[in-house]
């Protein structure tokens, strides 16, 4: 049998083969496994050659080899080890941090596109141009981070406790897109509203409703997404104060804005860094109700401060502070009526958002205390 090349044989095309297996192969079962591939495709030649009653040709032998399989595919059941890059019970987990991060990123995404529009550094036509190019960089790199995650872990020996030692009460968070079903808001989007089926608000909550381990585990990845955006290192749509220069209502949110993060970097990202960490560690833990308790309050204790900092010390505060709840009170009904131009709307707006943010804190803490009363 000649192959085309002179004095090359069929035989000459197995050896070939089984040479390009072997440099797949570990040097200390390289032999082993070789002479056993090379029995096992000795064999399929002398059944061959039985069936046509004749040696077959080159072509045959090589199609022969062809259903062997490529040499990296057949080294490969011979390797010990995951086979994948992420294998089918990892996967779903991977697809849920995916979706997750995808979310955290969408927020942080609005939030710096309605900076940029309010302190008029970008207009809206351009800001939903920019918004559409950050989204889809922002997702290859969300999507390749947790890949390299999901790599890391489907070659570890043992897997974390929240994939290896699930338990039932853990999974109503997957249930939740169960919820969501896309024929009844297709049929929605067509204006079909009467013939989509609704689900009452109390069920779809109950489905929706994340296992303490479940929580752990989104929280971390939106901390960490928040942590990569706020480092620059996610390339989403970013709020870049030196960027900015819009003058709203005589304030220069630009400037200020530029201010509060020099002066807030540090303690943010360590607050991030802690928060991540602190995930972590409660979903390794099974989600112990006091452990999280013990956190809430901690870093509720520490958002608050923030948002004391930002209501009287920082370069904010100035535009945004007031004494009494009359003052108060007077800036929200600016916001509804400003013949006189005396309140700017930016500024009441801000201060409403401030004020809401730290009673959300406090009710954090105060619920967190609850928990940790009560252990659960």
């Amino acid at each position: 049998m000649n192959t085309g090349k002179e004095g090359e044989t069929g035989m000459d095309l197995v050896e070939r083969y089984l040479k390009a297996v072997a440099a797949q192969l570990p040097k200390e079962t390289r032999e082993d496994i070789v002479a056993e591939l090379r029995d096992d495709i000795m064999g399929r030649i002398e059944d061959l050659e039985a069936r046509l009653g004749r040696a077959p040709s080159d072509d045959e032998v090589e199609a022969l080899l062809r259903d062997v399989g490529h040499p990296l595919t057949v080294a490969a059941r011979y390797r010990s080890g995951p086979q994948a890059l992420i294998g089918p019970e990892l996967y779903p987990w991977w697809l849920f941090g995916v979706k997750v991060g995808l979310a955290v990123m969408v927020c942080v995404t609005l939030v710096g596109l309605a900076v940029r529009v309010l302190v008029g550094d970008v207009y809206l036509g351009q800001a939903i141009g920019q918004g559409f190019a950050s989204l889809f960089s922002g997702a290859v790199s969300i999507i390749g981070i947790l890949t390299v995650a999901g790599f890391i872990l489907e070659r570890q020996e043992k897997k974390p406790d929240f994939i290896a030692k699930w338990r039932v009460k853990d999974l109503g968070l997957f249930e939740l897109g169960g919820n969501i079903d896309a024929d009844d808001w297709s049929r929605k989007l067509a204006g079909d509203w009467a013939g989509a089926k609704a689900k009452p608000g109390p069920a779809v909550r109950k489905g929706a409703e994340m296992s303490p381990v479940a929580r752990a585990v989104a929280s971390a990845i939106g901390w960490t997404v928040l942590l990569l955006w706020w480092t620059g290192l996610l390339p989403v749509m970013s709020i870049r104060p030196e960027e900015l220069a819009g003058v709203v209502d005589g304030v220069d949110y630009g400037l200020i804005l530029r201010q509060m993060v020099e002066a807030a970097y540090w303690p943010v990202t360590l607050f991030a860094v802690c928060r991540i960490g602190f995930d972590l560690v409660r979903a390794a833990s099974g989600g112990n109700a006091r452990l999280t308790a013990l956190g809430d309050l901690a870093f509720g204790a520490a958002a608050a401060w923030g948002v004391l900092w930002i209501w009287f010390w920082s370069p904010l505060s100035p535009v945004i502070w007031v004494g009494t709840v009359t003052d108060f009170l007077d800036r929200v009904r600016g916001l509804f009526d400003r013949a006189d131009g005396e309140v700017g709307g930016v500024a009441a707006i801000l201060m409403v958002v401030v004020v809401w943010a730290f009673l959300a804190e406090l009710a954090r803490m105060v619920r967190a205390a609850g928990r940790l009363a009560v252990g659960r």
